[in-house]
């Protein structure tokens, strides 16, 4: 299939109608970061008073608020529209002026209503954020030559210092589909102290790990950030969190039992299992596979064949 040829500028059109800043938000700005540097035109409609236009708008990237008639009036003046969540999706589907791709960050099942064969049809490419959920579009229906996995990008980031002493961290989120409450009966149980925390990035700057458990899961971009910060990651191996790293290798896997995740959490403090392997074949992974010249490199690709498919 023809793609765009290399070196030739795009504009593109990002919506993304998230009310917080959290792991796609994070992947949004610092991919319109990552194309402004090399040359390509963005636009960015965000909800209006959210976080991420106003972190658009200060990297002097232009930003208007999302809305069906901003969709329709902006996508006539780009070459193509990229939605990054589900109401961007059904925002690029109805008003759309040029070709769009969509970004499927989450590992729930796609709904089979009308409504939703109709949106999902209407898309150029789906670039999905791990092999599982490019599974879930194709249980759904969708060709998979229609799909590209691009994985998350770590930003540049300054090390954690590790201490088998300091605390453990979690997610704090109260989402009973993150496992907050297996996690704090696990630690309880192996005795480590574990800080639930609403600033991820500073408080992994002194962990002793981080343990992502969860009962559904895209990828897990906090993980990726962890890695990359020089932090052991006990995770649970389900849904695209499973793909992240190799299990004893670059971070543990657990099933989602306290007495399984307790074991995993005390070997680490241990050196049962040995923490500074973990951290340096992680930060080699991170470096390889979820690099931000990676996911620029791949969504530019998917974007040529959303022009020339």
């Amino acid at each position: 299939m023809p793609e765009r040829p290399k070196g030739s500028v795009l504009k593109i059109l990002h919506i993304d109608t998230g009310g917080e800043m959290r792991g796609g938000q994070h992947q949004v700005l610092l991919l319109v970061k990552a194309l402004q540097e090399r040359g390509h035109e963005n636009i960015v409609l965000a909800r209006e008073g959210g976080p991420l236009l106003q972190a658009t708008s200060e990297a002097g990237i232009e930003t208007l608020s999302a809305g069906l008639f901003q969709t329709l009036r902006t996508s006539k003046r780009v070459d193509v529209v990229h939605a990054h969540d589900a109401r961007a999706h059904t925002l690029a589907a109805a008003a759309s002026g040029c070709p769009f791709v969509v970004s499927r960050r989450v590992a729930f099942p796609i709904r089979k209503s009308l409504a939703s064969r109709w949106k999902y049809k209407r898309a150029a490419r789906y670039l999905a954020v791990s092999k599982y959920v490019a599974d879930e579009l194709g249980r759904a229906g969708i060709s998979r030559d229609r799909i590209d996995i691009i994985y998350d990008a770590v930003p540049e980031v300054d090390s954690g210092r590790w201490d088998a002493r300091a605390p453990a961290v979690a997610l704090a989120s109260h989402d009973p589909e993150k496992g907050r409450d297996l996690v704090a009966a696990a630690a309880k149980l192996a005795g480590i102290e574990v800080v639930f925390s609403t600033d991820i990035p500073a408080d992994l700057r002194r962990a002793a790990m981080f343990v992502y458990i969860t009962r559904s899961e895209g990828l897990g971009s906090a993980a990726l950030l962890a890695m990359a910060m020089g932090i052991p990651v006990v995770a649970s191996c389900t849904g695209g969190l499973a793909e992240v790293f190799e299990d004893g290798i670059s971070g543990v896997y657990t099933d989602n039992s306290v007495e399984q995740i307790a074991a995993c959490m005390k070997g680490i403090v241990s050196g049962v299992i040995p923490a500074e392997v973990l951290i340096g074949n992680a930060r080699r992974l991170v470096a390889t596979r979820y690099s931000q010249q990676q996911l620029v490199e791949q969504t530019l690709i998917s974007y040529g064949r959303a022009l020339h498919g």
